[in-house]
């Protein structure tokens, strides 16, 4: 048995590296606009942080895997066709992205409004208040729950698997498939997701622990 999960490693692998390409595309598209949308939320005009609430409340209402499903199997009906792979990605990172503004929404909104008078009294504009007064105290806020955002991206790449793509979720499932052994081959994916998930949780507690607090 020990030999046969030796010799599945590498089709595990390629579909751990597959978990990680998605998860990545995820994070990083998600930062950013989620990010974009979180400032759209505080300063925004109520023609710009309007859309933005709906687009969060609903998003974050809907399950993913009906998200994945509608973007997937309904897009190509009114020819809107992404294919399985880019579809996947799209549904993940615009759900995590409604998560992501929130966390930036909730990070920004702590700084007090002080800070913002005193950057206005010393003539700073928006932009350079933003850039060098509100955003480097905000990041301390919103560094750990951003992180724990990350390991849930890695998670609910799991769901790709529903599309056919070969993840390290269907990865597993196909050599269970021709095994019919399913309790070693899941416990060894459990490890893997384990793994990058543990490291995301030790680095999301060392942010914290260093950013939470403004050191004099």
């Amino acid at each position: 048995m020990i030999q046969f999960l030796i010799n599945t490693l590498p089709f595990l692998w390629q579909g751990l590296l597959v978990t990680l390409a998605v998860s990545g595309l995820v994070v990083a598209s998600s930062l950013v606009s989620g990010v974009l949308f979180g400032v759209g939320l505080v300063y925004g005009r109520w023609w710009i942080a309007w859309p933005i609430r709906v687009y969060s409340d609903i998003l974050r209402g809907t399950p993913l895997i009906v998200l994945i499903f509608l973007i997937i199997y309904g897009l190509p009906l009114v020819g809107i066709d992404f294919g399985n792979y880019a579809s996947a990605v799209i549904a993940l990172a615009a759900f995590k992205t409604a998560h992501v503004a929130e966390i930036a929404r909730g990070a920004i909104q702590s700084i007090h409004f002080g800070q913002t008078d005193a950057g206005k009294a010393i003539g700073l504009t928006f932009r350079q208040r933003l850039q060098y007064v509100i955003m480097p105290q905000a990041v301390r806020r919103f560094l750990p729950p951003w992180i724990n955002a990350v390991a849930d991206a890695v998670k609910g790449s799991a769901l790709v698997s529903l599309a056919g793509i070969v993840d390290l979720t269907l990865a597993t499932q196909q050599v269970i498939g021709r095994t019919y052994d399913p309790l070693p081959m899941y416990l060894l994916a459990a490890a893997m997701y384990f793994a990058i998930n543990y490291s995301l949780s030790m680095a999301s507690r060392r942010l914290e622990s260093r950013f939470a607090y403004v050191r004099e």
